[in-house]
């Protein structure tokens, strides 16, 4: 009589949870989680299984969202329920090995809930089942592994028990098509290259192979566009890869994943894809690629020029995130000079003074930095003016809440106006017939105006003044801490852009060796990124003479000199290794 009860019970309790009616919290919360559990401990092997079930069932209150209940999932906890579960789990029947491993990964994405999962050794128990050769039992137990995966505590244990491994395993074991293992597998994956020491890991599991793989075989066999669920596995294998890629300064992922054969083809093609959450990850993982000196032009020699330019013209209507990572891609693919020139070549200035208007600061800073590296280059510059970029530039310089995009912005118009542009400019860019026409001057002079408004927002008259006179070196440290733009130090320039900086500082325009100073300030204040590079630099361009010139210039301004006499400052803490 008891086992049929048990069995009605647990009949009747799935069923309430799968049509999960108005009005149950009470229930579940006051009588329905114990009912749940005395099943879990049944001697009968079905009611254990549904209410492993209904367990996971219950939880979640939006399948699509996975959006899952606070209130049920602590109570299950508070109740005793993770450690029953993980039994469960450890028995040696598939199906309740795969419901229980369902139950644990739903109740998962609680914080709490995890962290009692991860305690009573869920993850190891969770890695052990996905080495399962059924595949449900593997799929359920990657899920939690995902889940578990968001926790930044837990990524290293996921890694100490071996869970990586099983994971990059599971993506080789199993063929695309197979939605539900790969999406749980790359999703934990994409978790875990998110931290450094996790991605190492990763890459040493086969992991790179594993999610280029699959990456390239869902875009052969057209699953990408065809099948329902594929199109959140591609995303996840390309933010993976993207995450692989960010930790460029640290190990050799970046590298690694641009050698890995076919990668950086089918990250390219995949920005042509139709689904929007695709291409945002595709072009998400080439912007990190593009680090690499390697990547950068291995992406062109794929087609990565134009398929970005496309990107960028097809996404001024579609979400930030895209806007975003199709500017910041062709920020990094436009560092060299041959991709620049493409850049321009194929119709990138356009769309990224229009994304340079954008009105969330993220879009508007990337495009300025794609910008910025663009109007190096003299065909580029007049581009910008004869698509009337310079009141856009103007107005980022004068008006962006980000420093760095106000920044950049003056940047890019002092290397337009610096006159190596004129020459172009009396030959013009544009095709015969073209109606446009440029007022090189007037724009000049907009230029100018705006770029010396940018530095005097940095300056201190009295400050300054008294700076320049005396001969205590607290005032310039002072001045220096107060107009260091934190993120200016992740900026790493060449050689031909200190130069070009350098040249600028003996220009006839007083406020672009002031704009030229305060931009060396930034390359070379102790302490960021790039800083003993751009000091080296400086030191092999005979910089110090120039800069002393500048520092004791009768004509230049104030600020001019206050900040030419901090670089000489900086670059003889880089050259002693020491602080004055």
């Amino acid at each position: 009589m008891m086992s049929w009860l048990e069995w009605i019970l647990s009949q009747t309790l799935l069923r309430i949870a799968e049509s999960n009616p108005q009005g149950m919290d009470d229930f579940w919360l006051q009588q329905g989680t114990e009912m749940l559990l005395s099943l879990v401990k049944s001697s009968q092997e079905d009611a254990q299984e549904r209410a492993a079930t209904t367990l996971a069932t219950f939880v979640v209150i939006d399948d699509e969202s996975a959006n899952v209940d606070a209130a049920r999932s602590e109570a299950v906890m508070r109740v005793g329920g993770i450690p029953m579960l993980l039994d469960l789990a450890r028995c040696s029947r598939e199906s309740a090995q795969s419901e229980a491993a369902k139950a644990i990964a739903n109740l998962s994405v609680n914080a709490k809930v995890a962290k009692a999962v991860a305690d009573e050794g869920g993850i190891g128990i969770l890695t052990n089942l996905a080495r399962s050769m059924n595949r449900l039992v593997a799929e359920e137990a990657a899920g939690g592994l995902w889940n578990l995966s968001v926790g930044e505590e837990h990524k290293a244990a996921i890694a100490a028990a071996g869970g990586i491994k099983a994971l990059v395993d599971l993506i080789l074991r199993w063929p695309a098509g197979t939605d539900g293992v790969l999406e749980r597998a790359a999703g934990a994956l994409a978790n875990l290259a998110a931290d450094d020491k996790c991605s190492m890991e990763v890459a040493k599991a086969g992991g790179v192979h594993a999610l280029v793989m699959l990456a390239r075989s869902c875009k052969l066999e057209g699953v990408l566009e065809q099948v329902n669920g594929a199109h959140h596995v591609i995303i996840l294998a390309a933010r993976a890869l993207a995450n692989l890629a960010a930790h460029g300064d640290n190990n050799n992922n970046n590298a690694a994943v641009g050698q890995e054969a076919g990668a950086l083809e089918a990250l390219v093609q995949l920005t042509s894809s139709q689904n929007e959450g695709v291409r945002q990850e595709a072009a998400g993982a080439l912007w990190n690629l593009s680090f690499d000196d390697r990547n950068r032009e291995g992406i062109a020699a794929a087609g990565g020029v134009e398929a970005l330019v496309s990107l960028a013209q097809e996404c001024l209507s579609a979400s930030e995130g895209l806007q975003e990572r199709a500017a910041g891609a062709l920020w990094g693919l436009s560092v060299s000079e041959a991709n620049s020139m493409a850049i321009g070549q194929e119709g990138g200035v356009a769309p990224l003074l229009t994304l340079a208007q954008s009105d969330v600061e993220d879009v508007h800073e990337t495009a300025a930095g794609a910008l910025w590296n663009l109007a190096f280059y003299s065909g580029n510059a007049l581009r910008i003016v004869e698509e009337d970029g310079v009141p856009i530039l103007v107005r980022l310089c004068s008006s962006s809440g980000s420093k760095m995009a106000r920044f950049m912005s003056a940047l890019a118009l002092a290397y337009m106006f610096d006159g190596r542009m004129d020459e172009v400019a009396l030959v013009g860019t544009l095709s015969e017939g073209s109606s446009k026409s440029v007022n090189v001057e007037g724009a000049r002079r907009m230029a100018l105006k705006h770029i010396q408004t940018f530095v005097l927002t940095f300056s201190d008259p009295q400050v300054f003044t008294a700076a320049s006179t005396s001969s205590a070196p607290g005032a310039l440290s002072q001045i220096a801490d107060a107009v260091f733009i934190q993120e200016a130090g992740h900026l790493r320039c060449s050689g031909a852009e200190i130069a070009r900086f350098v040249a600028m500082l003996r220009n006839p325009a007083s406020v672009l060796r002031a704009c030229a100073a305060f931009a060396l300030l930034q390359f070379t204040i102790p302490g960021g990124r790039h800083a003993v590079h751009h000091a080296n630099l400086l030191q092999k361009a005979g910089a110090a003479r120039v800069l002393r010139a500048a520092a004791a210039s009768t004509t230049a301004s104030v600020e001019a000199k206050v900040f030419a006499r901090i670089v000489l400052r900086n670059l003889e803490h880089h050259q002693t290794g020491t602080s004055t």
